[in-house]
């Protein structure tokens, strides 16, 4: 199997590119938007999400990202701050600029999410603003691919993924494709290729993949097989295709592959699971566990999630973890 070897000598575990920004949650489950009494506050954005996952396993992490100078910008600070994620890698814009703002109903199905990003904050992050050094501290660089959808944002990740490789802190790339950020498909598959060709780890749904592939959908078949034999190439040892409740399939270089299924659990929301699935899956590869593993701890925790209200409190606990599958083998 595949053996990721990741540095010792880092003070950080991860640190997380991309966006930070603030989940209004419904307050009562299962109502429509006009109907819910008022919404609760939280942080959220795939990385920070991922971030605080990290930090509530007993990780070091960071955060490489972009708010507004404003009172919700001050808020994912505090917030991240408490939750012990490290914040030397955020900048706060004057620009007038807005940290995202999503706000959402709690269903397990047919969940609303309207998302406001006009000029998003996260997305005027610069290449000047990222700094070789903080990455260099770093074991794993995990870089969102939202943060690809633009410049100057895409630049600074860009270039984040080539001082990661010059310094061999491992790269993860988590396609998160939302449509919604970029000017047309084709833009998002020709710098998902870019960014895929810079990782050590590429993961998506099939939908994400699907749009990574897309400049090549003529010249070979789109499955899961396929995608890995076309996307383990250049620096990617393994590639990792979320499938829901289907559960996952893992294909590294070397040729091996195996399906990972899901917990089954009651569901409070849709969202939530790919962000505990990696800050699971990371931790415990960084603690010496095999790839198979990890991506089962990864799985576990993202069951945990989807369980609970909110994305950055449902993240588990190591102790939350290890309760849940003694009772799920028992």
């Amino acid at each position: 199997m595949t053996s990721l070897h990741f540095p010792t000598d880092r003070s950080l575990d991860v640190v997380c590119l991309g966006r930070a920004g603030v989940d209004l949650y419904a307050r009562e489950e299962n109502l429509d938007m006009s109907d819910v009494s008022g919404f609760d506050k939280f942080v959220g954005g795939s990385p920070a999400n991922i971030a605080v996952a990290l930090t509530r396993l007993g990780a070091k992490a960071g955060l490489i990202s972009c708010v507004s100078d404003d009172s919700l910008g001050h808020y994912v600070c505090d917030y991240l701050r408490q939750a012990g994620v490290d914040l030397q890698g955020m900048v706060m814009d004057h620009s007038g600029s807005r940290t995202s703002l999503a706000v959402t109903e709690m269903k397990a199905q047919d969940c609303q999410v309207v998302i406001y990003r006009n000029h998003a904050a996260d997305l005027t992050l610069s290449i000047e603003q990222v700094d070789k050094d903080y990455i260099r501290q770093a074991k794993i660089l995990l870089v969102s691919g939202t943060a690809l959808s633009t410049s100057p944002s895409r630049e600074a990740a860009i270039a984040a993924m080539r001082y990661a490789r010059e310094s061999n802190t491992k790269v993860i790339l988590d396609i998160d494709y939302r449509a919604y950020s970029w000017r047309c498909p084709e833009d998002s598959s020709l710098y998902y290729q870019l960014a895929a060709s810079l990782s050590d780890v590429v993961i998506g749904n099939r939908e994400e993949f699907d749009v990574l592939e897309l400049l090549d959908k003529d010249d070979a078949p789109q499955n899961d097989d396929a995608t890995a034999q076309r996307c383990l190439k250049d620096a990617t040892q393994v590639v990792i295709i979320k499938a829901g409740e289907l559960g996952s399939k893992v294909y590294t270089r070397d040729g091996e592959h195996f399906a990972q299924g899901i917990f089954p659990v009651e569901v409070k929301k849709p969202f939530g699971a790919g962000d505990s699935f990696a800050g699971a899956f990371m931790y415990f590869l960084l603690q010496g566990a095999s790839l198979q593993e990890s991506v089962k701890m990864g799985s576990a925790s993202a069951a945990i999630n989807v369980s609970r209200k909110s994305c950055t409190e449902a993240m588990a606990t190591k102790q939350e973890l290890f309760t849940f599958l003694e009772a799920y083998n028992s």
